[in-house]
């Protein structure tokens, strides 16, 4: 799973995603292992950042998300995989809300911008 969280963030920096990171909540957090955080410039980017990490995360392990909520305003998307949540931000929203401030004590999780990660699953 951790290969597909992987390639959700490497997907956000796809699409220019600003600061795409992944945090393991997985001991504090009863529903999800992992977020994944990224933020777009404006709405227009957020939405593409989000068919580009719902596209791949398709593609490489058949996922798609269980829900997806704030995709009509493109201001904060949530994209609800189960085992891991994105969060996509416009970076205003990003900046208001703090998520990463808020699981600043949890660890973060290393990812390759350029991961190809149809390797690591055949």
């Amino acid at each position: 799973m951790l290969s597909l969280v992987r390639c959700a963030a490497a997907a956000a920096d796809d699409k220019k995603a600003i600061e795409p990171l992944i945090i393991d909540v997985g001991e504090v957090f009863a529903i999800s292992d992992y977020f994944v955080i990224a933020s777009g410039t404006s709405p227009r980017q957020v939405h593409a950042i989000v068919g580009g990490i719902e596209e791949d995360v398709k593609r490489i392990g058949g996922l798609s998300p269980v829900r997806i909520e704030g995709i009509d305003e493109h201001e904060w998307v949530l994209m609800d995989y189960g085992p891991f949540v994105v969060h996509v931000f416009k970076q205003e929203q990003r900046d208001f809300y703090q998520l990463e401030r808020l699981w600043g004590d949890r660890p973060r999780v290393a990812w390759e911008p350029n991961l190809r990660p149809e390797a690591e699953l055949v």
